[in-house]
């Protein structure tokens, strides 16, 4: 299969850089998945697409600080995304990172970031370096940490948009440290939206999946069937393997809140004895042909062309539809991308 297949043509402007104005103010476009049928509706017209039976499935994960910017002893700019640990303990030393700026650098390259964190460049691994930081993980997030936005959401230096980004980019009901990218289709979620939610009978239950380099790494080969995810470390905690257990007993949906759900339910699902409370590492990669086992709907964002979580959304609906879907979208000024709107793929 040919990842061209996965192209459309996206406008530089209609990639929100921003979000909306409050979390649930997002537009929702609703595919009906057996007709291709689309609706225009607001994000909380979500509450008339849920039925009391169903159980919606969220990822807690906490995003991290983890934008390091500094210099080299050269003077030269230096960027350092930090994405998960590579030693074990509570406060690891030790990352795997993504480094800007390293075209010059050697292992045992000193960096230096604001703030008077420093780490060491130690050796390179494909497309990662295992950095350390001198003063700990937390030390250096909390002196010199940014927000770790997209490449597509720009900001200057002073964008007094930073502060923002502190709140939004990260979820109401994140709790568990670990991501390197925000679990963006959950930033449309208000507390009082899911108070709603669960006032009209809508369960809720909460995974884990630390989002790094296997959700948001591009596809770079012709074939997409050539693509290697990145691994990604999830937890499903027993109280989740209860929730979706009573949600099939009763008949309802099992409704994914993003692409990082729906990943860790099929991951599970796949294996012998289904969806239960387990922890793991999933490096699946669900492209068109993929069989579902595990999730009936599915809340997500627009995103961007040949990416791995457009080819989710295909495998999910259709490619053709869901093609469709986002050219209409675009006709009718949705906004794309983390800060975007949102889409509701459901069965008829």
């Amino acid at each position: 299969m040919k990842a061209a297949a996965f192209d459309y043509e996206l406008p530089p402007e209609r990639i929100a850089q921003e979000p909306a104005a409050r979390r649930d103010a997002s537009r929702l476009l609703v595919l009906d998945r057996d007709t291709g049928r689309i609706l225009h509706r607001s994000f909380p017209d979500l509450l008339d697409e849920l039925r009391p039976a169903d159980l919606l499935v969220l990822n807690d994960t906490e995003v991290l600080p983890a934008r390091l910017v500094g210099e080299k002893p050269t003077g030269g700019r230096v960027e350092v995304l930090l994405v998960e640990p590579l030693d074990p303990g509570a406060a690891p030393t030790v990352w795997r990172a993504l480094v800007d700026g390293s075209k010059s650098l050697r292992p045992g390259t000193r960096l230096r970031f604001r703030g008077g964190i420093e780490a060491v460049a130690r050796a390179r691994e494909g497309d990662t370096w295992s950095v350390e930081l001198i003063q700990g993980p937390r030390a250096a997030m909390d002196a010199a940490g940014e927000m770790p936005l997209p490449p597509y959401v720009r900001r200057e230096r002073d964008d007094p948009r930073r502060a923002l980004d502190r709140e939004r980019y990260q979820t109401v009901y994140a709790k568990a440290p670990g991501a390197s990218a925000a679990p963006t289709a959950g930033l449309h979620f208000t507390e009082e939206l899911l108070a709603r939610l669960g006032e009209r009978g809508v369960a809720t239950a909460c995974l884990t999946l630390h989002v790094g380099l296997g959700t948001f790494l591009p596809v770079r080969e012709d074939e997409v069937e050539a693509h290697v995810m990145h691994e990604e470390a999830f937890a499903i905690p027993p109280e989740a393997a209860s929730a979706i257990a009573d949600c099939r007993a009763r008949g309802g949906r099992v409704v994914a809140v993003g692409t990082t759900v729906t990943r860790v339910l099929e991951t599970v699902a796949a294996e012998p004895g289904g969806i239960r409370a387990t922890r793991g590492r999933t490096r699946l990669f669900i492209y068109p042909g993929f069989r579902f086992r595990a999730v009936d709907a599915l809340v997500t964002n627009f995103h961007l062309p040949r990416s791995t979580l457009l080819m989710l959304v295909c495998a999910f609906a259709g490619r053709e539809p869901v093609l469709a879907a986002y050219a209409e979208a675009l006709r009718e000024g949705y906004r794309f991308a983390s800060y975007g709107d949102a889409m509701f793929v459901r069965a008829a």
